[in-house]
């Protein structure tokens, strides 16, 4: 008879992960070290062992769990029934916010997608399209034209654009939050997306 987990499993796995996530953050992947993340979390090597098999089977926990999470951000918005700019602000504030928490796991995502395997890099970056999609799609249901020339998921990479690489330059510690640049995010961008000029039509469609 199997022997069950104890009621802790769960919660010391989570807890492993986010050291990973922060030394592969300020490390690197290839730098941190089963020894590190071990001494990181108070465990020996054989008991972190007892959750992950190994360094990889860390890196594609950290990547895949953030981007299950933001889905899951995507899904708990889309069931409040909002309009579509409320929607989108929402959106907006939730990621921003999700970022700030999770902000080695995102970095992780970031930088460190090239270390996985083709197989793990190919399911974990279709999660990410298909986040990138209800974006695109909350793009066009707020401003249709925008979705009429094609340009929905270009507008929603803008946008990720702006909030992805929030990591690199944001210190927290200073006079603004996350909670307040969240909203200033959103503002940017819905004040900046009517005044975009569409690139022209090429000739042969004229």
């Amino acid at each position: 008879m199997a022997r069950g987990r104890s009621a802790g499993y769960e919660d010391q796995r989570e807890l492993i992960l986010e050291h990973a996530a922060q030394l592969f953050a300020q490390r690197g992947y290839t730098a941190a070290s089963m020894n590190e993340v071990a001494e990181a979390c108070g465990l020996s090597k054989p008991a972190l062992y007892h959750y992950f098999r190994d360094k990889y089977d860390l890196l594609v926990h950290i990547a895949e769990g953030h981007v299950s999470r933001l889905q899951v951000l995507v899904g708990e918005v889309q069931a409040l029934g909002l309009t579509p700019e409320e929607r989108l602000r929402a959106l907006i504030q939730r990621f921003v916010l999700e970022y700030a928490r999770a902000k080695y796991a995102h970095r992780v995502l970031t930088e460190d997608v090239k270390f996985l395997k083709e197989d793990d890099r190919l399911r974990i970056l279709g999660s990410e399209r298909q986040v990138v999609a209800h974006f695109s799609l909350a793009v066009g249901q707020q401003w249709p034209h925008i979705a009429a020339a094609g340009l929905g998921t270009p507008t929603a990479m803008l946008l990720f654009g702006m909030i992805n690489w929030m990591f690199t330059w944001f210190r927290p510690e200073g006079s603004l939050t996350y909670e307040d640049l969240a909203p200033m995010v959103a503002d940017l961008f819905f004040g900046g997306v009517p005044a975009m000029r569409l690139p022209a039509a090429p000739e042969h469609d004229r």
